[in-house]
């Protein structure tokens, strides 16, 4: 059974900020569970024309924290950073990207998160983006409605790989069955 800290009765009485927090990190363990079980090829697998695979769904994300609270907190370029330019360079897969390796940077990268937002406020203007001054809310914002639609996104590959795994298996699932243990978040 899949549960939800943010239904939790002492989420919804609490502070926005730590909402905010809780909403966070179940989309951050969403996604990086989404790899769970899955053996490489299936996380590197391509089911859409564009370069969206699980795996890079989650090394996406690892872009994204890293963009959203290590370059617009700390001021630090890209290239200190050691991430991508661009977004879209972001979902690149290198022979060294394994689920575990992934995973693990996605962990770091979260970590490193929650520790530079810390000792900031929601109104905090945070000044290392390229729009100029944005407060802390605006990044939240921003994340959870990126962390959202790539889970969504996620979510969906999932079954699809974990059909196909049961089809060819012999076990396939049946048209408008749910997907059992794929790491779909029914009931949301």
């Amino acid at each position: 059974m899949i549960t939800y800290p943010s239904a939790e009765p002492a989420v919804l009485g609490a502070p926005l900020r730590a909402q905010f927090d809780v909403f966070l990190d179940e989309y951050r363990a969403a996604l990086h569970d989404s790899l769970d079980g899955l053996t490489e090829e299936q996380a590197r697998r391509s089911l859409v024309a564009s370069r969206t695979t699980l795996l890079g769904l989650l090394k996406h994300a690892v872009f994204v924290e890293k963009v959203w609270f290590d370059e617009a907190v700390t001021c630090r370029p890209r290239e200190e950073i050691g991430i991508p330019g661009t977004p879209d360079e972001s979902f690149a897969l290198d022979d060294g990207d394994t689920v575990a390796s992934v995973q693990r940077a996605h962990r770091r990268a979260c970590e490193a998160s929650r520790a530079a937002a810390a000792a900031l406020g929601l109104d905090d203007l945070l000044h290392g983006n390229r729009r100029g001054p944005i407060p802390l809310r605006w990044v939240y914002l921003h994340i959870l409605r990126e962390l959202a639609q790539h889970s969504g996104h996620a979510d969906i590959l999932r079954e699809q790989i974990l059909d196909a795994a049961d089809a060819s298996a012999g076990t396939r699932l049946t048209p408008g069955a749910p997907a059992g243990g794929t790491g779909g978040r029914g009931g949301r």
